[in-house]
């Protein structure tokens, strides 16, 4: 028997306010979730969010950790880039020489 799964759906910053004020007012995190077709996971992810910065974007909810990790695997990214390119710029000069 095949599952079948639930399509991604997406949310405004607009909607996402909306419930997190409706949460505040006093509706449980069942009602919102049952009424509004919600996870239960992505509500609580938007009262985290909410609490914590007050805003819905990821980059805003980074810790400074998640921000440092980031920044060193771009730059670890580019040194490797850099790397093929002086072996093949090497390559190139040891051909010439010969």
């Amino acid at each position: 028997m095949k599952i079948k799964r639930r399509e991604r759906r997406t949310y405004t910053d607009d909607f996402k306010q909306q419930m997190v004020t409706l949460y505040q007012q006093g509706k449980t995190r069942s009602e919102l979730v049952l009424q509004y077709e919600l996870t239960p996971s992505a509500l609580d992810r938007w009262l985290t969010q909410y609490s914590t910065t007050g805003s819905f974007k990821t980059k805003d909810n980074r810790s400074t950790e998640d921000n440092e990790l980031l920044a060193l695997r771009k730059e670890n990214k580019r040194l490797l880039m850099e790397k093929d390119i002086l072996k093949q710029a090497a390559l190139i000069m040891a051909r010439k020489s010969q």
